[in-house]
C-alpha cells in the first residue's frame, strides 16, 4: 500500500497565503501525493506550480455549507474546471436533505456531475457529522445515482470530521461502484490506517507529512 498516492495535501483555511500554498505544492511534489486540495482563488496558481508532476489540483464547489444554488454550483465547476482544476470537491445540499426532498439533492449533484463529465472528478462531500444513519446512506445512494466518482466524509468546517465508523457505512453503500475519500480530523498514520481498513481510498488532510514520515 503506497499511502501517499492516497494523500490529498489540503488548505482551505480562509487566511492561506499564496506563500503557504506554494510551499503545499511543493510538499505535494516531494512527497509525491494524489493532489492538493485548495480553494478556487488558487486554482490558477497551483496549475503553474504543479505543471512538471503528477500532482493534481482538487477544489470544493458550494463550500463549506453546500447551501449554494445548483447553477452557482455549475458555475463554480464550470470556472474551476477552465483555471486547472482536475478533481471537483462538491457539497451536497445539506438543508434539502434533511427536509427530505431528494429530487433536490440528486439534481445538486447530478448538475455537477454532468458540468465535470470527462473533464474532473467528482467528489461529493455529505458532511456526515450532521446526518443520522439513514441520511448518510441515501446521500450515498443519491450520490452513486448521479453518476459521482466519490463520496466524502466532511469538510473539516463543521461540528465533526470523519469517523471509521461513518467510513464503513459509506464503503458499505457504495461498494465498488465508487470510492470513499475520508476527510477532516485525520492527523496521524493509526488514524489514516484505520480509514483506508475502512475502505477509503483517499485521504484529505493538512497533516500528509506527519502521516508519511511515520
Amino acid at each position: 500500500m503506497n499511502i501517499k498516492s492516497m494523500i490529498d495535501h489540503t488548505l482551505l483555511k480562509p487566511d492561506s497565503s499564496k506563500e503557504a500554498i506554494g510551499l503545499l505544492c511543493e510538499e505535494a511534489k516531494e512527497y509525491e501525493f494524489a493532489a492538493v486540495c485548495v480553494n478556487p482563488s488558487y486554482i490558477s496558481l497551483c496549475k503553474e506550480l504543479l505543471k512538471d508532476s503528477d500532482v493534481k489540483i482538487a477544489t470544493v464547489v458550494g463550500f463549506p455549507l453546500g447551501a449554494n444554488t445548483k447553477e452557482t454550483k455549475v458555475f463554480e465547476t464550470l470556472d474551476a474546471i477552465k483555471k486547472g482544476a482536475q478533481e471537483i470537491d462538491m457539497v451536497i445540499n445539506i438543508g434539502a436533505l434533511k427536509d427530505k426532498d431528494y429530487d433536490v439533492v440528486l439534481d445538486d449533484i447530478k448538475a455537477v456531475v454532468e458540468a465535470a463529465k470527462d473533464k474532473a472528478t467528482v467528489k461529493v462531500i455529505i458532511e456526515t457529522c450532521l446526518l443520522t444513519d439513514e441520511e448518510k446512506k441515501i446521500a450515498c445512494e443519491l450520490s452513486l445515482k448521479a453518476g459521482a466518482d466519490f463520496v466524502k466524509t466532511s469538510t473539516g468546517f463543521s461540528t465533526g470530521g470523519a469517523t471509521v465508523e461513518d467510513v464503513k457505512l459509506m464503503k458499505s453503500i457504495v461498494e465498488d461502484k465508487m470510492e470513499v475519500k475520508a476527510s477532516g480530523g485525520i492527523r496521524d498514520l493509526e488514524t489514516a490506517n484505520k480509514m483506508i481498513e475502512a475502505g477509503a481510498t483517499r485521504l484529505g488532510t493538512s497533516s500528509g507529512i506527519k502521516i508519511v514520515e511515520s
